[in-house]
């Protein structure tokens, strides 16, 4: 994933000014930094929860920002967890991670036993 020149504006106040990263392909990211910082509204724009005022973020080499993208299709490879979204107490982080796209995705039973692997 690339994230270039990323801003996010709401009205006159900027929570996200000229962000530029790269995350590549099995790293594990976290984003730390105190409350009212942009953390959240950051990764809501990753996934196109939110819109970015300016700025472009690439997954897998296409624009995901353009309106033409089917953005599921691409968040079928994601994985995010937000501080306090409602996680099940009773599960390891794993378990609360694994949820949907076991639960939810398509998949045959060979593919389902090496997700849980």
């Amino acid at each position: 994933m690339d994230v270039v020149n990323l801003t996010k504006q709401f009205g006159h106040l900027t929570v996200l000014h000229d962000i530029s990263l790269t995350i590549h392909e099995g790293e594990k990211v976290v984003i730390v930094g105190p409350s009212g910082s942009g953390k959240s509204t950051f990764l809501r724009c990753l996934n196109c929860m939110e819109d970015a005022t300016e700025g472009s973020i690439f997954f897998e080499g296409e624009d995901i920002t353009s309106y033409q993208v089917d953005i599921n299709r691409h968040r079928r490879h994601m994985g995010m967890v937000f501080q306090q979204f409602n996680l099940f107490n009773n599960m390891k982080v794993i378990d609360n991670i694994m949820l949907a796209p076991l639960r939810c995705a398509p998949r045959n039973g060979r593919t389902k036993k090496q997700m849980r692997a």
